[in-house]
């Protein structure tokens, strides 16, 4: 490989914390994202790893930035995005946080209990509405159903180069699992099904077909 690219990479879940000891969050495990930055490291680029919480070790050659919030995510994505050639939206953001933060505990003193939500930030949607010519934007589509419709309807939407359809609705793939089954989808209308596999054979690969793009 001759060029070097800047490749962002978002990985693992947010947490949106409702009081100091309970938070909103869901099951990702950030394997999936913190495979794809070894596997860039390893073709020799430059990596930025922007994660949620999670157990695992980051890439020593990486550039690490821990996260909670998808606020947190999002201020951090934003921060390093112009530099980067390549921007792979691998996090299971979420889409919406309390509306309230309690500072103290929330005692079980009712027999019910409404909590009101408001929409988080749609990075991604920001990011692909302000890349340049030449930058490449990955999205991720967790699905449980109509998984090309799902996944197209994103690609579109959000105007990515790239959406990678990531079948959550199985028993030993997907979230939290060593092994995936996804769906490269594009622009132009190149479709690439892969697996079910091991994460990080499906990231090497992954990644030599976006690079191949740039």
């Amino acid at each position: 490989m001759s060029k070097k690219l800047n490749i962002l990479i978002t990985a693992g879940p947010t947490q949106e914390p409702l009081d100091p000891v309970r938070y909103l969050t869901n099951a990702s495990s950030g394997k999936m994202g913190y495979a794809l930055a070894h596997a860039a490291i390893t073709l020799g680029h430059r990596v930025t790893l922007v994660s949620g919480p999670v157990s695992l070790k980051p890439p020593n050659k990486a550039k690490f930035i821990p996260v909670q919030t998808a606020l947190q995510m999002r201020t951090q994505v934003m921060r390093h995005f112009a530099k980067q050639d390549v921007v792979m939206m691998v996090a299971a953001v979420a889409d919406y946080r309390p509306k309230h933060f309690s500072k103290q505990k929330i005692k079980k003193t009712r027999s019910s209990f409404t909590l009101k939500l408001v929409r988080n930030p749609d990075i991604l949607k920001e990011i692909c509405s302000k890349k340049r010519k030449n930058q490449i934007i990955v999205g991720f589509a967790a699905e449980t159903e109509k998984f090309l419709q799902n996944a197209k309807q994103k690609l579109h939407s959000k105007k990515c180069d790239w959406i990678i359809l990531n079948d959550v609705s199985q028993k030993g793939i997907g979230f939290n699992s060593d092994k995936n089954k996804i769906t490269l989808l594009n622009q132009k209308g190149v479709f690439l099904h892969l697996g079910p596999s091991a994460k990080k054979n499906l990231a090497s690969i992954i990644l030599q077909k976006i690079i191949r793009s740039c």
